[in-house]
């Protein structure tokens, strides 16, 4: 009887240790779990300032550096369409406008080359491309400025489309090639940086749930050894402890997992169609500048109609496609893809975006861009025909007229309709930022603040049971 009241008592005497040795785990795995929540937190925080103030900012800068540079050199062929024999029979409007929109794009190119070049730096690669853009630019615009000069001179339309073919000649060769090669390249890098963080926020869901559920079951159990111990079937504070830390918990994944589905759609479901779509309209810009190159320069309109065909296939690809027949093969195609969206019969940046629709509105301002598209391709037919029937003219007048029905107007609202679907996925990225932004920032302080009063609660109500001990 001795013997086993000696035990009983040691076996007495160990309880306040176990308890002490509870409450350390309980107080180690909620300042560990609140510490990683917090750093991963302001990862997140941080993913979105680099992907909103950065990555997309630098891509978009490049796609419009690109889309500007065709603009640029297809206003200046249609000032020099315009023009008329140093003014003599100037087409007033096409020529005013011609002017006006070839400033806005060397504008924008300077503004771009200048953005590109801060964004650039540290990556010799990029580095150095800007550098040859700008020095490129500087010759191309040199160029331009001769072709436009010997234009201003009775009889100097011959040298002023020499000066221009040299211009876009250096266009073709390098400056575009450049130019999409910066958008690769800024384009990859955002796709590495998102795949890096969506990895790491994944592995920190895992290690927050393995920390989340071996916190709670160390308060399981201690509440388990105080009700075997004390003869008691609850202990407040550890009760309120364990709801704090199951909610901290929920909250605490329920903010990685969320700010990765965010990240997500800001990336994949949006920033992809934004890429695709500022790809497609510098395609379509420097398809629409072909045809003024066509007009322009009668000894090399096969290669610009050859050059014009494949940029509609880049566009809307339709294997096997003449210019003859490629208007009956898109009508066709197009028709068999709104029955039937599994339809494959074409490719290109349109086949792109239609595979990632998404959005409410996305699929009608899609729609509408395609048959903006048709309606524009039908207007190029125009233009050949005129000219094989000697009206070049009239040709000309066609191509570059701002008038309803004609083709700068057709034009124009096809890259009206292809902003709207660009802008549909523009604000759901700015939404998926802002979202994931207020998804942090929301529940962050939240989780922070109820695994710290996990750890209070477990401490005041150990205190009295401790307290018998002494």
């Amino acid at each position: 009887m001795a013997a086993r009241a000696a035990l009983r008592r040691r076996h007495w005497a160990a309880v306040p240790d176990r308890l002490r040795l509870l409450r350390a785990a309980t107080a180690l795995l909620s300042i560990a779990l609140a510490a990683l929540l917090i750093v991963a937190g302001f990862a997140a925080m941080g993913t979105w300032h680099t992907v909103a103030d950065r990555d997309a900012p630098r891509t978009t800068s490049a796609a419009r550096l690109n889309l500007a540079l065709n603009d640029m050199d297809a206003q200046a062929a249609n000032i020099l369409l315009s023009s008329g024999d140093a003014g003599a029979g100037r087409l007033p409007t096409p020529y005013a406008k011609a002017v006006g929109f070839y400033g806005d794009a060397r504008r924008d190119i300077g503004h771009a080359l200048r953005t590109l070049a801060v964004a650039a730096q540290g990556n010799r690669g990029d580095e150095k491309t800007v550098e040859a853009l700008t020095d490129g630019f500087a010759e191309y615009q040199e160029l331009i400025g001769r072709a436009l000069e010997n234009d201003g001179h009775k009889g100097g339309k011959t040298a002023a489309v020499a000066d221009y073919r040299s211009a876009t000649d250096l266009l073709q060769r390098q400056l575009l090639p450049e130019a999409r090669q910066l958008v690769a390249s800024n384009d990859a890098a955002f796709d590495r940086r998102y795949s890096a963080a969506r990895d790491i926020l994944s592995v920190q869901l895992d290690v927050v749930v393995g920390l989340g559920l071996l916190l709670l079951l160390v308060l399981g159990a201690l509440q388990w050894y105080l009700a075997r111990r004390f003869r008691r079937i609850l202990n407040p504070g550890v009760l309120a402890a364990t709801v704090c830390a199951l909610i901290a918990v929920l909250l605490g994944t329920s903010m990685l997992s969320a700010s990765a589905e965010q990240l997500r759609g800001a990336r994949r479901d949006a920033f992809d169609s934004v890429v695709a779509l500022s790809r497609a309209r510098a395609i379509a810009y420097d398809a629409n500048a072909d045809e003024s190159r066509y007009l322009l320069d009668p000894g090399r309109r096969d290669t610009y109609a050859r050059s014009f065909l494949a940029k509609s296939q880049e566009l809307y690809g339709i294997q096997g496609a003449s210019l003859s027949t490629y208007d009956a093969r898109l009508d066709d195609t197009w028709r068999a893809y709104e029955s039937d969206h599994q339809q494959l019969g074409f490719t290109g940046e349109f086949r792109r975006e239609l595979d990632n629709i998404t959005f409410d509105g996305e699929w009608s301002a899609a729609e509408r861009t395609v048959e903006a598209y048709a309606d524009y391709q039908r207007d190029d037919r125009t233009i050949r025909a005129l000219v094989q029937q000697g009206k070049e003219r009239e040709a000309v007048a066609f191509c570059i007229s701002w008038e309803p029905g004609k083709s700068n107007a057709h034009f124009g609202a096809w890259m009206t309709a292809l902003d709207d679907v660009t802008q549909i996925n523009r604000d759901h990225f700015n939404a998926s930022v802002r979202d994931g932004r207020s998804t942090v920032s929301g529940l962050l302080p939240w989780v922070g603040g109820l695994l710290l009063a996990a750890l209070l609660l477990t401490v005041a109500g150990l205190r009295p049971r401790l307290a018998e001990f002494r």
